[in-house]
């Protein structure tokens, strides 16, 4: 992740969205049951040259859509009729397994980071997830076309979130103090010399401290590339907490 919260770039592995750069325009459904909501995110994307490939306003629409078209990003509202709860993410979860290619985007009114496992499960590249509140702006539209590259991207106040509980067991018990402090400025998006800075030590010892969690943690080799395992190291603070 970059200091300013963002999730770097990382080249996957034969799974999920290909992550290379796209000029072309992308082929968007997009899944919201606010009407004036969802016309207003086509007219900013389409504004941008991308094209709506469906806009649908509940979750079984959205699968039939996805199966349908063939998109390259789904951007899905988290709560969706009937209920409102959690609908929207779970068809993003049977959509993430039954069509690894589409890149997926959640967007939510509030922060929900208690299921986002069901979605990562099979890995974090081409998933994003931010809130409403973000997307009128540059950064969204940056976003839309990066997840569609196959990276990935989750909201500063959602990773802030999973370091504000006392989730201090699990996996996590693993970690010394300070290896636990390190993880947590990684996931505020600090790189390696910021995280120095913050704490008045070295780079080379934040390194040391930053290999020590990918080990403590069982987090793949560095086949998988450092900014890969930056990113599962955060979401394994939020499995963690599911076993707590």
């Amino acid at each position: 992740m970059t200091d300013s919260g963002r999730t770097p770039e990382w080249t996957p592995h034969g799974e999920g969205p290909a992550a290379v750069r796209r000029t072309d325009p992308l082929r968007i459904v997009l899944a919201d049951d606010e009407r004036l909501f969802r016309s207003a995110l086509a007219a900013l994307l389409e504004s941008r040259g991308h094209r709506i490939a469906a806009q649908v306003g509940d979750a079984d629409a959205l699968r039939a859509a996805v199966a349908r078209t063939a998109p390259d990003l789904a951007v899905i509202d988290i709560r969706m009729p009937p209920t409102k709860r959690l609908e929207g993410l779970r068809a993003a979860v049977d959509i993430r397994q039954s069509h690894p290619g589409v890149g997926i985007l959640l967007l939510s009114q509030s922060i929900q980071v208690t299921h986002l496992t069901e979605l990562t499960g099979s890995g974090v590249r081409g998933v994003g997830y931010l809130l409403k509140e973000r997307v009128a702006d540059e950064h969204f539209l940056d976003t839309v076309r990066r997840i569609a590259e196959g990276e990935c991207e989750f909201d500063q106040e959602v990773l802030r979130l999973l370091f504000n509980g006392p989730h201090q067991q699990g996996r996590l018990a693993r970690l010394s103090a300070r290896e636990l402090e390190v993880l947590k400025l990684m996931a505020q998006g600090l790189t390696n010399p910021a995280i120095a800075s913050h704490l008045v030590v070295t780079v080379k010892t934040v390194e040391t401290h930053v290999g020590s969690v990918f080990k403590r943690l069982a987090l793949p080799d560095e086949s998988e590339g450092e900014y890969h395992r930056r990113v599962l190291a955060v979401l394994t603070y939020l499995q963690s907490d599911r076993t707590v």
